[in-house]
């Protein structure tokens, strides 16, 4: 089995970088998600410290453009449709399997169907350059480090406590598109109510209890007032969406730890497939 070649690669040194690249991603995925919310967030599909989004798009890349890996300009251009063809065809799946985006660019320039987008895409060129000119050369020093039978006994241990954890994460992951709903339906009131308070804070702002109308349009047209409205308009926003969200995952904790999981993972979990699906109602309802 071990010796088994893939586009002439043997099947041992291609589940080693299989590994190491998912847990390059998961690296890479937690530590930017996590300093950009201020907490740590795991985002990986299952528990364990593994993104295999980003080891099969890895080994795919390398194996695919291998022949190409002396030219810049091919890897990059390379990179640029063969990782794309990949995050598209993954988005589709994965909206197929468990009806939910895992990732939605909706609100990005020049995306298609908020499954991809000009500046990933573009991305995407940079990272194939930077995976065969250092990252793999990085891995396949690592991958010498140890003797071939540690490196045979880690790949089981690794592969099977892969398949149990992701057995548990694909269960909850199929309930999503059940129970997010239900959740969703009861932050909007929340937030609803939320609002209400919302406006009743920020119209007090630089006004006497007992404003008359005079006094209401001089405070209007003070420059000051008004950014003090701005100000405190856009801070109870950061809190309202703040709490929504402590809110939110203190109900799917009670569906369970990885929907929970997911929920804080992915804040936006069911919005591009909703477009998706409201887009593909349109278009039935025209024909």
């Amino acid at each position: 089995m071990w010796n088994l070649t893939v586009c002439g690669i043997d099947f041992y040194h291609l589940m080693n970088w299989l590994i190491i690249y998912s847990f390059f991603g998961w690296v890479w995925e937690t530590c930017y998600v996590s300093v950009k919310s201020g907490k740590f967030v795991n985002r990986g599909f299952i528990n364990g410290p593994l993104c295999t989004i980003y080891g099969f798009g890895a080994v795919s890349v390398y194996m695919i453009l291998r022949p190409f890996s002396d030219n810049l300009l091919y890897l990059y251009l390379g990179g640029v449709v063969v990782a794309t063809a990949l995050e598209y065809v993954t988005a589709v799946l994965m909206e197929s399997i468990f009806h939910t985006s895992w990732w939605d660019y909706s609100d990005n320039k020049f995306n298609f169907q908020g499954r991809i987008c000009l500046g990933a895409s573009l991305g995407w060129g940079a990272f194939t350059v930077i995976l065969f000119k250092v990252l793999h050369p990085l891995v396949e020093s690592i991958v010498i480090l140890y003797p071939v039978y540690v490196g045979e006994i880690g790949i089981c241990v690794i592969g099977v406590g892969y398949v149990v954890d992701f057995a548990f994460s694909a269960a909850a992951a199929f309930r999503i598109h059940e129970k997010l709903p239900v959740i969703e339906a009861a932050m909007e009131q929340a937030k609803g109510e939320m609002l209400v308070k919302m406006h009743e804070k920020i119209a007090s702002v630089g006004f006497a209890k007992e404003a008359t109308l005079e006094s209401v349009k001089e405070r209007l047209g003070d420059v000051e007032v008004l950014k003090e409205m701005e100000q405190k308009r856009a801070a109870i926003t950061a809190e309202i969406s703040a709490e929504l969200q402590k809110r939110k995952e203190a109900m799917a904790a009670k569906v369970g730890h990885n929907m929970q999981r997911f929920v804080k993972a992915y804040p936006n979990l069911n919005r591009g497939y909703k477009l998706h699906s409201l887009k593909n109602l349109r278009n039935k309802k025209e024909k």
